[in-house]
């Protein structure tokens, strides 16, 4: 098709007659559910507003950068000549202020109305700033979120100059704030108000090996602690307070504060739109706002069977569905809620874990395996109920990741050897069978974020992409996450070997027949 040209804001406003798909953000979800849909429509008049000035990129893999050990430019999602190539008409930088659904006209902050048939809602969510002394007023320089890629940029640069940093909050953002900033040189203590890190995630005896962890990388943990405001001087942060039991205050000295205390979803243009709001947008199965059905909503800005998904391998799935649904290339599709599974993979940090994870040895019903190795930083755990696997937890050690995860997005039934569900090289167990690739059947989900199997590697594999990077630009397996690389790059390496013995055994049969 021919290039989309930039156009002035009056020709984008002058485009009444043209009223095709209008996506309300350009994040992870916002930027795949273009993509997919380009993959399936190239017709359908499609513009995008992203308040962020910058491509779309790749928030998993933002404390990478703040470490240092990832350029900025390599967590991009899209290529800078990717929209007018498949004429998409892309705002960077342009915040929707307004949606007027009786005319279905979005305004934005460059003065333009865009007319739309379809609005897609994937606005995400943001930072919860809480409301104490020190941050009323807002942030003092010093204290920041860890959110975006210029969060990120920002930290980095107070980081140059800064001796010690508290990160406020020990769940997932908050541990991955904290590896990357001690990966920046800086003394660092997480305070957690909970009883043990990560608590929706892990269970108390994961939370202290998870701890230990910390602790053996040079990152300080307090647990159990009340933050009761910032000290500031000059208007920048020179230390946390903590409330303590008895009544008394206690203050960390520090020149940094990353506040890592949860998101909102994004939902205040939906609300002054009048559309239904829970926690977030309520959607049905078609991704339909309850509302207006002219209006979807996909990501962490929608709320769809009472649950709001805060991971993105959700959030991809529902931008193929409504892809397909808009398109009309797959009218059946429908979103019936996903799975989480959560992965935290850090230097130093591997973690996975999924489901229900909180149940111990004296919860009727259920059958827990576990092992735990706290000085090697490893803990393993899997709940079974009704021979199925309903939740698990790796630490340290997660090369049974792929099988534990196949069992429980699949709800199949786990083999009668429990060992082998821990440890996948022991003799004789399902488990080892499902980690290999010999064994691994094609129809095996590789990479859970963009739902590649392993059929689908093969197939890139015979097509002539032999490396992990050709086979992320061919399938995505890879990019969520980046937890399946090592299987993928297994995988590969495997077939690989297959076709160096099949040259070989052709090589003794020509020989052969020669020496005949």
């Amino acid at each position: 098709m021919t290039p989309a040209r930039p156009m002035t804001p009056a020709g984008r406003a002058g485009r009444a007659g043209r009223a095709g798909i209008v996506v309300v953000g350009n994040g992870m979800a916002g930027s795949r559910f273009v993509g997919e849909l380009r993959d399936r429509d190239t017709a359908t008049p499609v513009t995008v507003f992203g308040a962020e000035t910058q491509r779309p990129y790749n928030r998993v893999l933002l404390s990478n950068v703040l470490a240092g050990v990832t350029r900025p430019d390599h967590i991009s999602l899209v290529d800078a000549a990717w929209y007018a190539s498949h004429g998409v008409d892309a705002r960077l930088g342009v915040e929707v202020t307004r949606v007027d659904r009786a005319a279905k006209t979005v305004h934005a902050s460059d003065g333009t109305a865009t007319p739309y048939e379809t609005l897609v809602l994937a606005t995400g969510s943001t930072a919860f700033i809480p409301p104490m002394p020190g941050l009323r007023d807002g942030l003092p320089k010093g204290a920041l979120v860890f959110r975006t890629l210029d969060d990120c940029r920002r930290i980095t640069e107070l980081a140059a100059s800064a001796r010690r940093a508290v990160v406020v909050g020990g769940g997932l953002l908050g541990i991955e704030a904290a590896r990357g900033l001690m990966g920046r040189g800086l003394d660092v203590t997480v305070l957690h108000l909970a009883g043990h890190l990560m608590e929706r995630q892990l269970d108390p005896a994961a939370g202290k090996v998870l701890a230990r962890t910390l602790a053996a990388l040079g990152i300080g943990t307090r647990l159990q602690a009340n933050v009761a405001g910032l000290r500031t001087a000059g208007g920048a942060v020179t230390g946390v307070e903590l409330a303590l039991p008895d009544g008394g205050t206690e203050t960390i000295d520090t020149d940094l504060v990353i506040l890592s205390c949860g998101v909102r979803p994004e939902v205040a243009l939906a609300r002054d739109a009048g559309l239904a709001i829970g926690r977030a947008v309520i959607v049905d199965d078609e991704l339909r706002s309850v509302t207006d059905p002219s209006v979807r909503a996909i990501g962490e800005c929608s709320e769809h069977r009472d649950e709001v998904y805060g991971l993105v391998a959700p959030a991809w799935e529902q931008a193929g569905v409504l892809a397909g649904l808009l398109a009309g290339t797959d009218p059946a599709a429908r979103f019936t809620g996903a799975r989480q599974i959560t992965r935290l993979k850090a230097a130093g940090i591997e973690l996975a874990s999924m489901g229900e994870t909180h149940f111990g040895d004296d919860d009727d019903d259920v059958e827990v395996v576990r092992f735990s190795d706290a000085s090697r930083g490893t803990y393993k755990k899997a709940v079974i109920r009704d021979g199925r696997l309903i939740g698990a937890i790796l630490l340290g050690e997660t090369s049974a990741a792929g099988t534990l995860t196949q069992l429980y997005d699949r709800a199949a039934p786990v083999p009668a050897e429990r060992l082998g569900l821990l440890f996948p090289g022991a003799a004789g167990t399902s488990a080892q069978q499902a980690e290999s690739p010999l064994r691994m059947p094609d129809a095996a989900t590789v990479c859970q974020c963009n739902n590649v199997s392993k059929g689908e590697i093969r197939a890139c594999w015979q097509a002539g992409a032999r490396t992990a990077g050709a086979v992320a630009r061919a399938t995505r397996a890879g990019t969520g996450c980046g937890g399946c690389r090592a299987a993928v790059e297994g995988i590969l390496a495997w077939l690989d070997d297959q076709d160096a013995v099949d040259v070989r055994d052709a090589v003794d049969l020509r020989d052969a027949v020669d020496v005949a």
